[in-house]
């Protein structure tokens, strides 16, 4: 089973980092492909940055040379699943719905704590498409933005475990999401801390993505995600011969 894993943005050493944490829970036999799209921010932190991923996410996908069985769209609280689901029949995992999706099984209510305070629309709008809003019971920014993950390591655990235990004590949370796709190494503080069950959106992806393709489902292309209709596309896709 071979899994694309696409970075959001174009840091490569936050592709490494979400490579690395996909492949310490795949099966043996599944093997994880990093991609990082062409153009874009170097962090998405906003509506242009998301929107500007989604384009460098499809970019990305429709130009890898070979077969794959599944896409995980590793940004969480980005654009751009939809689209892929068009492009692809095989199944698509974005870490936002499945990070969410996994918490809802191992409490009542759950919380995410991400990276800015102007991300946490996004997370809440991608929550309520995804009809997994109502057990959710915040969104909490730790006010860490995304690249000050890896140059700040020791500042961001401590900022994202203080809102995590602020999460669990005020807002009633149960489980914790890991809001953004970088901060899959911080899991183990945060367990330590709040002695509450944490989820990473990378790697539940990947277990959720192994089990649709185990199962042999794939993307419906009836309505929603139908393949779209031929018609011209002017400059789409991009640099095509």
């Amino acid at each position: 089973m071979k899994i694309l894993v696409v970075n959001v943005n174009t840091t490569e050493s936050m592709t490494e980092g979400i490579v690395h944490a996909a492949q310490e829970v795949a099966a043996a036999g599944t093997e994880i492909i990093g991609l990082t799209p062409s153009f874009g921010a170097e962090s998405c932190e906003g509506n242009v940055e998301s929107y500007l991923a989604a384009l460098g996410v499809m970019d990305a996908v429709m130009k890898y040379p070979g077969e794959f069985d599944a896409v995980i769209q590793a940004g969480y609280g980005e654009h751009g699943r939809e689209g892929l689901q068009e492009l692809l029949d095989v199944p698509v995992i974005d870490i936002t719905e499945a990070g969410a999706a996994l918490a809802m099984f191992l409490g009542h209510r759950y919380a995410v704590v991400t990276t800015l305070d102007r991300t946490v629309p996004l997370i809440e709008d991608r929550l309520l498409l995804a009809g997994l809003n109502t057990h959710c019971a915040s969104v909490r920014a730790s006010g860490m933005a995304v690249l000050e993950l890896e140059n700040q390591p020791d500042r961001a655990i401590a900022a994202i475990a203080d809102q995590a235990a602020e999460a669990v004590e005020s807002d009633r949370a149960e489980a914790i999401v890991l809001g953004c796709g970088g901060m899959a190494e911080l899991k183990e503080t945060i367990v330590q801390r709040c002695d509450v069950p944490v989820v990473d959106g990378v790697t539940a992806a990947v277990k959720l993505a192994e089990s649709l393709v185990g199962l042999g489902l794939k993307t419906s292309k009836v309505r929603t995600y139908a393949t779209a209709r031929p018609k011209q596309m002017s400059g789409w896709p991009f640099n095509a011969a």
